[in-house]
């Protein structure tokens, strides 16, 4: 089988997976995705890992149907791209996604669109519309999905395609003249196995790094009820059953799609909320993956999350995630003290599990990287103490460190509100910046916690040059100045490349 590299054949190999016999291309759908931290103006998303499924799913059920989408990403350098696309490209339909601290810059480009091109159909769904639709009608969108998107958006395009006023369609509130039609909404897809796999080439024109490791998401929905995420608000939007997991066959299914494109694809990330929730399930996939690989010379390595539940048998997971090659679990730590997890974060596992976890973890030869938090509502200095302190216990191979940020339809959210913490909130770099002012912690001091994490955490542990370069990408990725800097550099090089090229004799 020929290897397929460089961009150009890897899209005419998806493209070749994803062509559909039909005898005209219905209707043309334009998707409009925005990242804060993008690349460049050219290739905005980084790798695979951060395409959104959302947008990929639904592109992919309306390919199948025959309709036509692509997919753009406007910056604060090119906003108007957009407005571009919309009168090149000239769909029928425009659809948003957003979160909450991006609903702002989204709706300032849909105000645009909406006054050159009136007649033009705007949605907008995701998670901030799911969860304050009645915020979002107030906006220049015409359409808010509340809930999953796949089906709706099929529905409106093909009432869209026949000329009429679209109506009537469950999970749509629409604006129709001088009302809101507010549709009921539709059960949670029940089988994710009936979706067609997600459209990954709609992303390649815009990936910077389009070899880089894909995710396969394992499933939809979370049986937690962590306080700081809205999983406990999103299981009400719809009816029926909310945690949906993909059987073991059809994910080796995709799996095998992916390699019959990329022979050499040897690395590619289990997305789900973690592996360990339904361990019947887990040790299912297991045994599908080690069967899967093999059939193949280059077996495929997976990564994947892990939430720690007190009297989980890690020797058991651990040793079927190894035997299906598997090489690394992320485990969400968030705080090093038992008193934030408990009693703010609402988790509730000890820091002796964390430690079993870990340890446990490495007597399977896996390694292991943390998710933590800093700037948790109700955290002094002495808890996030707590979190280096257990972090230079278990020594991960790598720690990812993000700031609180208060998502509306948390619980947190309305406990922040309640006790007056949300006024003058940074929403720029969104993790990355102090979002409140604490009672004794403050926004600088998390700041300057947050900027030297890297040694705080490894100092010690790690070689000091590798602090050195954490820390410079620390402070690189914290500031707007300098990741506009490195955006020019990049572009610089690209160009600079580029001329270089031409005078390189060709070796046909």
């Amino acid at each position: 089988m020929r290897i397929l590299n460089g961009e150009k054949e890897i899209r005419s190999g998806f493209a070749s997976i994803f062509a559909i016999s039909f005898e005209r291309v219905n209707m043309r759908v334009l998707f409009v995705h925005y990242e804060e931290d993008y690349v460049s103006r050219e290739k905005p998303l980084l790798a695979h890992e951060r395409v959104p499924f959302g947008i990929s799913y639904i592109s992919s059920v309306l390919k199948k149907a025959g309709h036509e989408t692509e997919v753009v990403m406007p910056t604060v350098e090119n906003v108007e791209v957009v407005e571009e696309r919309v009168r090149d490209y000239n769909p029928g339909l425009v659809c948003f996604t957003s979160v909450y601290s991006t609903f702002k810059f989204l709706s300032q480009i849909a105000q645009r669109i909406k006054r050159r091109y009136p007649d033009v159909f705007l949605a907008l769904g995701g998670t901030h519309p799911s969860l304050d639709p009645e915020e979002c009608l107030k906006s220049p969108f015409d359409i808010v999905c509340v809930g999953e998107g796949e089906y709706p958006t099929l529905e409106l395009v093909e009432q869209i395609e026949r000329g009429g006023f679209p109506g009537g369609i469950a999970n749509l509130y629409i604006k129709n003249k001088n009302h809101i039609e507010r549709n009921s909404p539709r059960p949670f897809i029940s089988n994710l196995d009936s979706l067609p796999f997600p459209d990954r080439e709609v992303w390649l024109p815009l990936l910077a790094a389009p070899l880089s490791r894909p995710s396969i998401l394992a499933g939809r929905g979370c049986p937690f009820s962590c306080a700081y995420c809205c999983n406990h608000a999103l299981r009400k939007v719809s009816d029926g059953k909310y945690v949906r997991l993909r059987s073991p066959e059809n994910i080796v299914a995709e799996i095998m799609w992916f390699k019959s494109i990329l022979p050499l694809l040897e690395d590619i990330y289990i997305e789900v909320e973690t592996l360990g929730a339904n361990a019947k399930w887990a040790f299912e996939l297991c045994d599908a993956l080690e069967s899967m690989n093999k059939k193949y010379d280059v077996q495929v390595a997976f990564g994947c999350n892990l939430r720690i539940t007190p009297g989980m048998d890690f020797e058991r997971l651990f040793d079927a995630l190894r035997r299906a090659n598997f090489y690394f679990v992320n485990i969400g730590i968030e705080s090093g003290s038992e008193r934030i997890r408990r009693d703010v974060l609402k988790r509730y596992y000890s820091n002796e599990d964390v430690v079993r976890a870990i340890e446990t973890a490495r007597k399977y030869d896996l390694k292991v990287g943390t998710y933590n938090m800093i700037g948790i509502p109700g955290e002094r200095k002495e808890d996030f103490n707590e979190t280096i302190k257990l972090h230079r216990k278990v020594k991960p191979n790598w720690f990812m460190l993000s700031v609180f940020f208060p998502y509306p339809g948390t619980r947190l959210f309305e406990e922040c509100k309640e006790m007056g913490l949300l006024d003058g909130v940074d929403m720029e770099l969104e993790r990355r910046r102090a979002a409140l002012e604490l009672p004794g912690f403050s926004k600088r001091q998390i700041k300057r916690r947050f900027n030297w994490s890297p040694a705080l955490f490894n100092i010690g542990l790690i070689p000091f040059r590798r602090v050195l370069h954490q820390l410079f990408l620390c402070r690189l990725n914290t500031s707007n100045r300098f990741l506009a800097l490195r955006r020019k550099v990049k572009r610089f090089t690209r160009i600079l490349s580029g001329g270089i090229r031409k005078y390189i004799p060709s070796s046909q």
